[in-house]
């Protein structure tokens, strides 16, 4: 009876294995449309709406799009866009909306799965 072995070749010592960082990771995920649409739904059930403007600029980054053109594109001034997305950013409705068309997205209403408490 003879038995069959499989072998795995190891990587010579010269050999570097190279490793994706997380933002690579994200990024990469991020072009998707759709698992970009989930991120930033999850980053909205957060309760620091700083965790959605977060999320906000990576789709941005994953994008491909620069600050610049999304500057063009929303009329809205390149600093402003930096200073909607960053940690300390208090953006309004309108800008909010205006980032997430010219990105191709919009806002969705859904009821939440879990059971919501009926006033009496």
């Amino acid at each position: 009876m003879s038995s069959s072995t499989t072998t795995k070749k190891r990587p010579s010592k010269g050999t570097k294995r190279t490793f994706r960082t997380y933002e690579d990771y994200l990024s990469g995920a991020l072009k998707d449309k759709a698992s970009a649409v989930e991120y930033l739904k999850a980053a909205l059930d957060d309760e620091d709406p700083r965790v959605f403007l977060l999320a906000l600029r990576d789709v941005i980054s994953a994008s491909g799009v620069t600050m610049t053109e999304l500057a063009k594109k929303t009329q809205i001034s390149r600093e402003n866009l930096y200073k909607v997305v960053s940690l300390s950013g208090n953006p309004n409705w309108r800008n909010i909306h205006k980032i997430l068309s010219a990105l191709g997205y919009r806002f969705d209403i859904a009821v939440r799965l879990e059971k919501v408490k009926k006033a009496s």
